[in-house]
């Protein structure tokens, strides 16, 4: 007897239906609101930052949403943009088979109001946003780096960090233990001009002169 599920019958869960969600949201978080989007079966609210706090208690505690979980804090950086960082939330509502990702933008100054006193996992998601993009959480109580090591300087998410970061560590074999350097590249590899071996190049080489007296 063949074990393949019949079509139409699925043996992953499916989430629900968001119809009707977008009137809902604009009822429960009101002035909150500045934006909602919906595009291929999923809805995402923006809001203000001053409004988050309400704005997601209100997510948290509405039976008709439920959405009580937190998964995931992370960010996004648009450097173009006045308010170039954007701190996406995604929450979970595991009785309504529910997903909503809420959005707030701000800037390298402004601190975003933190969600410990509503999630206390938060903590760890925004220690870990202000590591990668330097995002202050106001309210935090224990704001530290996270992923790069202590004395880290900068954030590595953002989209103006130099690729090969500010130091690089090694082990000396004259100190007998793991130092911290400035980066030095043996060459600069913008100079490289990606010909293929084989074409030569366009430039002048050093004994080329030779070659061209014995000619």
């Amino acid at each position: 007897m063949s074990t393949v599920p019949e079509l139409g019958r699925h043996s992953w869960p499916v989430m629900a239906s968001v119809g009707g969600i977008v009137d809902h949201l604009r009822a429960l978080l009101g002035d909150a609101v500045v934006a909602i989007v919906e595009h291929a079966g999923e809805v995402g609210v923006t809001v203000t930052r001053a409004g988050l706090v309400a704005a997601m208690t209100a997510l948290r505690d509405d039976q008709a949403l439920r959405l009580n979980q937190l998964i995931d804090i992370c960010g996004v950086d648009y450097p173009d943009r006045i308010e170039r960082f954007e701190i996406v939330y995604q929450l979970l509502s595991m009785a309504k088979n529910l997903r909503l990702r809420v959005k707030v933008s701000t800037d390298a100054r402004t601190p975003v109001p933190s969600l410990t006193g509503v999630w206390p996992v938060a903590g760890w998601y925004e220690r870990e946003t202000w590591d990668c993009y330097g995002v202050l959480f106001d309210g935090n109580p224990d704001l530290r780096r996270i992923l790069t090591d202590y004395g880290f300087e900068g954030h590595p998410f953002r989209k103006d960090f130099p690729l090969t970061g500010h130091v690089e560590l090694r082990y000396s074999e004259e100190h007998k233990r793991v130092v911290y350097e400035p980066v030095k590249l043996a060459q600069d590899f913008r100079s490289f001009d990606f010909l293929s071996p084989w074409e030569g190049t366009d430039y002048a080489l050093p004994g080329d002169e030779k070659a061209k007296s014995n000619g």
